[in-house]
């Protein structure tokens, strides 16, 4: 029988399987989606399937640097437990490594890892190790050069905060004092241009709103807001923050003392955005008992 696209993808669906694990589920067992499941079953590569509702906003942000180019990527586990497990720390490793290579997200998925791509990697490791994973983020930054720094390192090049600094210069360790500053602040942006002029005029909204419950005349408030408004531009883009190391200058002309160009930065926080579904100690066991 012809194995179709649409049933390797009916079956993925399904089981949580790799695509090639799928398509030789299916040559094996002829078409037949029962069947195929019970193969995929019998080999352990449909656990994953079981683990896929649960909630994975623990893991590891892992940072690679090739030359100019510098690749962050997240990948996510249930438990922080999981994320200091070895077999996990190499798979989020090669995952790194693999990312240089690719343009995005998805083509990093689509990567060779082995043998398996990396979406097949991560599906076999739900399997062997227990627990739902994902491959949450991928961020690329290029520059003439691109350091990076990991705060709370797990492993060599992977915590929990990863942090890429492109620049222009000689003086990499002041670019990663800039990029401990990164992770220490999380600045919105880089500088003014390129924040979202959304975000900019969400805040301007809300400072109007408070400055309006004062009473003041239109006239009075639109001067506040000035002020107001520079401050907080100040407070969220790097290269006008108050720098970490030097406070009585800013990361901008910390650089230009330092002969050195900032042109860009990543941040990655494990679990950043993801909302935690917290559970009592007995509704744990309970689901545990339950084989959940």
């Amino acid at each position: 029988m012809a194995i179709t696209a649409a049933m390797v993808k009916e079956l993925r669906d399904s089981t949580g399987a790799g695509m090639m694990d799928a398509k030789k589920a299916l040559t094996e067992t002829d078409g037949d989606m029962e069947a195929a499941v019970d193969w995929l079953r019998t080999k352990g590569l449909a656990k994953a399937a079981k683990k896929s509702g649960r909630t994975a906003a623990e893991g590891l942000v892992a940072v690679a640097v090739d030359g100019g180019t510098g690749v962050a990527v997240e990948v996510n586990s249930e438990t922080d437990f999981v994320a200091k497990n070895a077999e996990f720390q190499d798979m989020v490793a090669r995952i790194a490594a693999a990312a240089t290579g690719a343009d995005d997200l998805e083509a990093l998925k689509g990567s060779d890892l082995g043998g398996k791509t990396v979406e097949e990697t991560v599906t076999a490791k739900i399997a062997t190790i227990g627990e739902n994973m994902a491959l949450r983020r991928m961020e690329k930054l290029s520059g003439d050069k691109v350091v990076s720094y990991v705060h709370n390192a797990a492993a060599e090049g992977m915590g929990k905060i990863g942090v890429l600094v492109a620049m222009t210069g000689s003086d990499e360790g002041f670019a990663r004092q800039v990029a401990m500053h990164v992770a220490a602040v999380n600045p919105a942006s880089l500088s003014e241009a390129d924040l979202d002029p959304a975000f900019v005029e969400k805040e301007k909204q809300v400072q109007m709103d408070i400055a309006r419950e004062s009473g003041k005349p239109e006239a009075v408030i639109e001067k506040m807001i000035v002020g107001r408004m520079k401050k907080f531009l100040s407070e969220v883009t790097l290269l006008n923050q108050a720098f970490v190391v030097n406070p009585d200058l800013t990361v901008g002309a910390a650089a230009k003392e330092a002969g050195v160009e900032i042109t860009g930065f990543v941040r990655l926080e494990v679990g950043e955005g993801i909302e935690k579904v917290e559970e009592d100690f007995a509704a744990e066991v309970a689901k545990t008992a339950a084989g959940g």
